[in-house]
C-alpha cells in the first residue's frame, strides 16, 4: 500500500510538472541567448522544477515557418519570432515593420510597439498563442556586395526577401529591386555566389549570420524597424500549473526588457564593429529621405487589408 502511495504521489507531480521546448533562431553565446538562458533557469528554480523550460538555439529546429509549423503539430511548444513569422500568425502586428516609419527614431518605434501591444496581444491570444513579451530586434538595413548611392540607383538590385514575407516582397516591387526569396540560411552562401547582390537586417543579425565576411557596404539609412516576440501555443501553456503562470511571465518580460536593452547596445557596437571591418557606409540625401516616404505610402496601398488592417494602421499613425 505504502508503494502503490508514493507511486501515485509520483505520478501527481510527473503530471503537474511542464517543459515548454522553445526554438529561436539566434545562435548560443550572444547576450539574447544569455538572457535566454537566465530565464530558463528562474523558471526552473522558482516553479520548484514543475515548469522548465529547453530551447534550441541557432535554427537547429529549423527556419522560423518551420517552427511554427512544429508548434501547430505539437513538436515544439513555442519559438522567439520575428515580424515574417509573426504576421503569419496576426498580421497586424506587421505594422510596426512598415518601410520608413521611424527612420532613425528607434525611441518612437519603441513607443509604438509597447502603444499597441495590448491590442497585438489580443489578436495573438485568439490565433492560440500567449506572448511571454515583445522584443526590439533593431533598426534594419541593407547590405551590399555592390555600391549604390541613391533608391534609384538600387532598382534592379538583387534582394534576398524572406519567403512569403508579403510586406517586404511590397517594398521591394515599390522600389524596383529584384525579388529572390530564399530560407533566412541560404543567404550567406547566397551571397558568396552571387545569387543575390544584397540583404536586410539589424547590425546584430548581420554579424551573428556572418554576412560581414560577403558584404562590401551598408546603407546608413533604416529601411524599418524589426521587432520579434516570445510565444508559446496555448495548448503547451494550458499544462503549466495555473499557481505559475502569471509568475513564468513575470520572469519572461523581465528577461524580454533585459534583452531589448542589450538589444541597443548590441546593435550599436555591431554598425561600429562593421566600420572596423571595413564595411563602407552609404549616406543618402534629402531626396531619397523623401522618395522613401513616397515608397511607404505605396507599400501601405499594396497591403492594407491584405496584411495589415486600416484599424492598425491607423493606430500606427498617431505614433510617427
Amino acid at each position: 500500500m505504502k508503494k502503490l502511495l508514493t507511486f501515485l504521489a509520483c505520478m501527481g507531480v510527473s503530471a503537474s510538472a511542464a517543459t515548454l521546448k522553445i526554438a529561436a533562431l539566434a545562435p548560443e553565446g550572444t547576450n539574447w541567448a544569455n538572457t535566454m538562458k537566465e530565464f530558463s533557469k528562474e523558471v526552473k528554480k522558482v516553479t520548484n522544477g514543475k515548469v522548465k523550460v529547453k530551447i534550441y538555439y541557432g535554427g537547429v529546429a529549423g527556419d522560423e515557418p518551420d517552427v511554427l509549423r512544429k508548434i501547430r503539430v505539437g513538436q515544439m511548444h513555442g519559438g522567439v519570432f520575428t515580424g515574417r513569422v509573426l504576421g503569419d500568425i496576426a498580421g497586424d502586428i506587421r505594422a510596426i515593420e512598415l518601410p520608413f516609419n521611424f527612420l532613425h527614431s528607434e525611441e518612437k518605434a519603441m513607443k509604438a510597439l509597447k502603444g499597441m501591444t495590448p491590442y497585438f496581444n489580443e489578436k495573438i491570444d485568439a490565433k492560440g498563442f500567449v506572448n511571454l513579451g515583445f522584443y526590439g530586434i533593431g533598426q534594419v538595413y541593407v547590405v551590399s556586395t555592390k555600391k549604390v548611392t541613391s533608391i534609384p540607383e538600387m532598382q534592379g538590385v538583387k534582394i534576398w526577401s524572406w519567403e512569403g514575407d508579403r510586406v517586404v516582397e511590397a517594398m521591394i516591387s515599390s522600389l524596383q529591386l529584384v525579388s529572390v526569396p530564399l530560407a533566412l540560411p541560404d543567404v550567406l552562401s547566397s551571397l558568396s555566389t552571387n545569387i543575390i547582390d544584397a540583404a536586410y537586417a539589424p547590425p546584430l543579425g548581420i554579424l551573428a549570420l556572418q554576412w560581414q565576411s560577403q558584404i562590401k557596404y551598408l546603407i546608413n539609412f533604416p529601411t524599418a524597424y524589426s521587432i520579434g516576440a516570445l510565444l508559446v501555443s496555448k495548448k503547451a501553456w494550458a499544462k503549466v500549473p495555473k499557481e505559475y503562470r502569471s509568475k513564468v511571465l513575470e520572469i519572461g518580460k523581465k528577461y524580454v526588457d533585459e534583452a531589448n536593452a542589450h538589444s541597443v547596445k548590441d546593435n550599436a557596437k555591431g554598425l561600429e564593429t562593421l566600420k572596423m571591418l571595413g564595411v563602407e557606409f552609404i549616406e543618402f540625401n534629402n531626396k531619397d529621405i523623401a522618395k522613401a516616404q513616397e515608397i511607404r505610402g505605396k507599400v501601405i496601398e499594396k497591403i492594407k487589408g491584405k496584411v495589415v488592417s486600416e484599424k492598425a494602421i491607423q493606430m500606427l499613425e498617431s505614433y510617427r
